[in-house]
């Protein structure tokens, strides 16, 4: 087994909005896969393409730069510019051209940081508006149908400027009644009801998006024993890979989530995710750890590791170039997104940020 290789499967987070030696001297070590970045790592447009362009320059192999931008209070760039209406805004709407629009806009946005993935779109579909799952607002849809047409327009849009998607949450959060920032919810859906609805619309997505991030949710149907399907083989193996017959790159969820931390050693976390399946072992907040996760990785049945760094591989060939950046091109770009906000909501509701009960929610809070 090649060890140079094996952090090719860590896709970690950024501690800050620059680059200090002791973070210089972990990433060229390790070479992790990918980065993603949150709210703590932007300051201003041009400090956000240093910080890329400087992850991409200590990185011998092109690195995954991703981010959550969905729209909404899930959208990390509103802190350098303007919020995008969010999924359920936009359903709300029912104006299938806005969506476009939107995936559009995205696509460009990105570009022009040298991001080359968006963890998005939401695939999961709107039983309850109001549930407090982390998904309040984040749905496109209450129905298949309505998710299917809505996120495939984003998707779609997004997908033709260059930038690589990603369907959450795998299989189906919906039913989830706690929040896995904090612990692993119960899901107790029948293999029927699955079927019939959250992975109706997943099956509809397998070869339309790039990538697939699984979610931190225990669902009986499928596994008897307390397990998260982010590390489940009978959920990413048996159903994904096999029955749904999905190629793309998979990933877990942070495994930085109380849903993970509360149940789960690092070690054991590790070894689960890659023989379940998943191909990219998320660690958003813990960032030293990385280190000890290439040790574990080095640890792992070499076919297992063969498999994910194949997958990982197949998705980097395809992968996009930034675009070149400039301010202009920035500032455009975000008076196009003023233009969808007063489009979808109006003049008044436009000027209003989102607020959710008056607190940050943990999907928005780093």
């Amino acid at each position: 087994m090649n060890t140079d290789s094996l952090g090719q499967l860590i896709l970690t987070g950024v501690p800050g909005k620059e680059l200090d030696s002791k973070t210089v001297k972990l990433f060229r070590r390790i070479q992790p896969g990918g980065f993603i970045l949150f709210g703590r790592n932007i300051k201003s447009p041009a400090q956000l393409r240093k910080l890329i362009d400087d992850l991409r320059g200590l990185s011998e192999i092109e690195p995954i730069i991703t981010i959550d931008q969905e729209g909404g209070r899930v959208s990390r760039l509103r802190l350098i510019g303007n919020e995008p209406p969010n999924a359920q805004q936009l359903r709300d709407k029912d104006d299938v051209d806005l969506i476009r629009r939107h995936g559009d806009i995205t696509g460009r946005l990105l570009r022009v940081f040298g991001f080359n993935l968006d963890l998005c779109p939401v695939l999961d579909i709107s039983f309850d508006d109001n549930a407090d799952n982390s998904l309040r607002g984040r749905c496109y849809g209450k129905t298949v149908e309505q998710v299917v047409r809505n996120a495939g327009a984003f998707n779609d849009s997004m997908r033709k400027q260059g930038i690589a998607s990603c369907g959450k949450h795998f299989p189906g959060y919906s039913a989830a009644k706690s929040d896995a920032h904090y612990e692993l919810p119960r899901i107790d859906r029948t293999r029927e009801q699955l079927n019939e609805n959250e992975l109706a619309v997943f099956r509809q997505f397998v070869d339309k998006i790039d990538s697939m991030m699984i979610c931190h949710g225990w669902y009986p149907c499928f596994e008897a024993e307390k397990t998260p399907a982010s590390l489940s083989r009978r959920i990413i193996t048996k159903l994904l890979r096999e029955e749904l017959g999905f190629e793309g790159l998979i990933m877990t969820d942070d495994l930085d989530m109380g849903a993970i931390l509360n149940g789960y050693g690092l070690e054991e976390t590790i070894r689960l995710a890659i023989a379940a399946g998943n191909d990219l072992a998320m660690i958003c907040h813990r960032i030293p750890e990385i280190e000890n996760v290439h040790r574990i990785l080095g640890t792992l049945p070499k076919d297992q590791i063969d498999r994910a760094l194949g997958s990982v591989a197949r998705f980097k060939k395809k992968m996009s170039t930034p675009a070149a950046f400039s301010e202009a091109a920035f500032r455009k770009i975000d008076n196009e997104i003023w233009e969808l906000r007063v489009a979808t909501l109006g003049e008044e509701r436009a000027a209003q940020r989102s607020v959710e009960d008056g607190k940050r929610s943990p999907v928005e809070a780093y």
